[in-house]
């Protein structure tokens, strides 16, 4: 999802700061569509309401930030030393990668308790 929406949206858009608005508008539908799947299908999760449920999507997001950082490095890294797109791509899969290890681990242990 959040590779494809990047995609999606360089084809859209194309101008100042497209890299940058491709790699937000990867990461905020991927984090929607992980969090819907990972409480379903990964933790088997249930919201007592719907309070219950924001907050803990709200919780879910900040532990978010830190792996998000760890997949831009990658990805920003890969650009940076490649200038291309299939390495940038090639380096946010790696990130991403290595920031769901991270964020299941944080999920586990404080959002899906």
């Amino acid at each position: 999802m959040n590779i494809g929406l990047q995609k999606l949206s360089l084809i859209v858009y194309e101008g100042p700061f497209d890299v940058m608005l491709s790699v937000v508008v990867g990461t905020g539908g991927g984090l929607v569509l992980k969090f819907v799947l990972d409480k379903i299908w990964i933790f088997r999760y249930r919201h007592n309401n719907l309070s219950h449920g924001v907050a803990s999507f709200f919780l879910y997001s900040l532990m978010g930030v830190a792996t998000t950082f760890i997949f831009w490095g990658f990805e920003f890294g890969a650009d940076a030393i490649f200038h291309s797109e299939p390495a940038r791509f090639v380096g946010g899969a790696i990130g991403l990668t290595i920031g769901y290890v991270v964020k299941y681990r944080l999920d586990r242990r404080f959002v899906f308790a």
